[in-house]
């Protein structure tokens, strides 16, 4: 295969899942990975893509408005999200008042839950579904749906929260990035975000590596405000900016 054809390919793959490492191109190219190192080297140079020890990101972008289903998007880092949710669990203690962010790791989430003596709060269609059938008490925000993330949305459920003061938060993102910080495409949905955080003493993001550097329409809230549960950083840079736990697989 050519440079430049093998050039295409790393690129056309790094795009499509935001983060990968050498090993996962190697296997990919059928190739050897000293050969995808220079050949990340030399995209890196071009300001194609960014390296970092032992694989590389895509160039940050704005993303738009365009959201995938969440069908789509259950199945995205699969083992990398259920990693994440299981130490998320961990976290919640007896009485704790919860809320719980629309969003399929945070919906993983409540597959690990085993403590009954906290209180469940969510703004998730399937997630109320799963709690209830778990026999764990809990509650779900008013409001309008949203068809596409099986999220309750807009100003009922912005209304909803104002009374209520949860001490932990478990948060989905669609983006994180240091100057925008997290991001998501619905203005609505961000309000409902917005909400939550600012009625909660302690907040996790739960966001595994493809949604680092990424940026959508609207900013719900600065990376301080919240620690961040993922998988693997891939630049270091974010650690200086809030909290952050890598947990493996």
């Amino acid at each position: 295969m050519l440079s430049q054809q093998r050039y295409n390919l790393i690129q056309s793959i790094i795009n499509e899942r935001n983060t990968v490492t050498v090993a996962e191109l190697a296997e990919a190219l059928e190739t050897s990975e000293s050969t995808i190192r220079r050949d990340l080297t030399a995209l890196d140079e071009l300001g194609k893509i960014k390296k970092f020890f032992g694989g590389a990101t895509k160039i940050k972008q704005n993303e738009g408005f365009y959201e995938e289903t969440v069908s789509a998007k259950e199945n995205l880092m699969s083992v990398e999200k259920t990693a994440i949710a299981r130490y998320a669990a961990t976290l919640i203690n007896d009485n704790d008042f919860v809320y719980i962010d629309s969003g399929t790791t945070t919906s993983r989430l409540i597959d690990f839950i085993t403590n009954d003596k906290a209180t469940y709060v969510t703004n998730g269609i399937t997630h109320a579904r799963k709690l209830i059938h778990k026999g764990l008490n809990a509650y779900i925000v008013g409001g309008k749906v949203k068809p596409i993330t099986e999220a309750v949305i807009g100003a009922e459920g912005v209304s909803n929260l104002q009374h209520l003061n949860f001490s932990k938060a478990f948060m989905g993102t669609n983006g994180i990035d240091i100057e925008a910080g997290f991001t998501t495409p619905d203005i609505e949905e961000a309000l409902i975000k917005d909400a939550a955080l600012k009625h909660s003493y302690t907040a996790f993001v739960l966001a595994d590596r493809t949604k680092f550097k990424r940026v959508f329409p609207v900013t719900f809230s600065k990376l301080e405000n919240c620690c961040i549960i993922t998988d693997m950083l891939t630049d270091s840079s974010f650690y200086s900016e809030t909290i952050i736990k890598e947990v493996k697989k």
